[in-house]
């Protein structure tokens, strides 16, 4: 049975998840490792405080990430496809070989400085569940205006959608959403209008950043956000996650993609469970398991006895 490694993004975090990762040398080893590039504790980056800053969440999302993906690499669970939501891109192309973690941390932390540069204040994004990607887009039409810009920025699922813009306009959607019939419609706790058309100069300057970068072809298929695809060769992925910040992710595109290539245990990194209960919901007959919520040891016999 074929296993895919998946990474979320931001969003997912809560305080203190750095800390709770397993007591393990490949994690103890990866959190070395990155406070060696950084040239910080890294373990300061999931307190409160931290995490109200984009930059943090991202870095620690990838530092978490890659270091129990190579636990479980170490313990003989190794992936044969992964795939991240937003910036856990970023950590799908460490683990499939294409970035060295040495690369991706200063890539993603300028990532995340440009996001905040661009838009400090006054945006965010608002996910959506029960309501269909037609339904949403006519939401959108009605109340994107210039002065209150609103966009679809993920495609997590049928009927689970996430909207970037305004506070103005999220406030409007919100209420519009409920009105046509959504189930919820909250704010999430990212402060960045990801993934839209607002994020234009951002993908520019980071696609100057990735072609400073030499990118290596991954060793197993890395699945794209910005047109739910398997890649393989660095080009492809670099543009990947250069352009994805500028784009809706296809997340639904993506875990159908997986399924079709016969992956049928999905493990998610820490932090949250958000993409071990979209593939839950999404796909038939597979294994999903967050390790933010399952020992190490589980997922171990999990995957060897699948």
């Amino acid at each position: 049975m074929k296993t895919a490694f998946l990474f979320p993004g931001q969003g997912a975090q809560t305080p203190g998840f750095l800390h709770r990762l397993p007591a393990h040398p490949a994690v103890r080893a990866t959190l070395a490792e990155a406070g060696t590039v950084l040239g910080r504790d890294v373990l300061a980056l999931d307190t409160e405080d931290a995490l109200r800053s984009t930059v943090a969440v991202q870095l620690a999302g990838l530092v978490a990430g890659v270091a129990v993906a190579r636990a479980l690499v170490a313990d003989g669970v190794a992936p044969d496809a992964v795939a991240g939501l937003s910036s856990g891109a970023y950590t799908a192309a460490v683990a499939c070989g294409a970035l060295a973690l040495a690369q991706a941390l200063p890539l993603l932390q300028l990532r995340g400085q440009l996001m905040e540069r661009a838009y400090p204040r006054g945006y965010g994004l608002l996910a959506l569940v029960g309501l269909t990607e037609s339904r949403v887009r006519v939401l959108v039409a009605a109340l994107h205006t210039p002065a209150q810009p609103l966009y679809i920025a993920n495609l997590n699922a049928p009927t689970q959608i996430v909207l970037a813009g305004s506070d103005q306009a999220l406030a409007a959607a919100q209420v519009a959403a409920k009105d046509a019939g959504a189930r919820t419609a909250h704010r999430m706790a990212v402060s960045v209008p990801s993934h839209c058309a607002l994020m234009d100069s951002v993908a520019t300057a980071l696609t100057a950043a990735v072609a400073a970068i030499p990118m290596q072809d991954a060793r197993i298929p890395y699945i794209g956000n910005v047109r739910g695809r398997a890649l393989r060769t660095g080009a492809d992925i670099g543009a990947d996650l250069a352009n994805n910040v500028a784009h809706a992710v296809r997340w639904q595109d993506a875990t159908t993609v997986l399924y079709e290539m016969g992956v049928r245990s999905y493990f998610e990194m820490p932090p949250g469970t958000v993409l071990t209960g979209l593939a839950k919901d999404s796909l038939a007959d597979v294994v999903a398991r967050s390790l933010d919520n399952t020992p190490l040891e589980t997922v171990v016999y999990l995957a060897a006895h699948a």
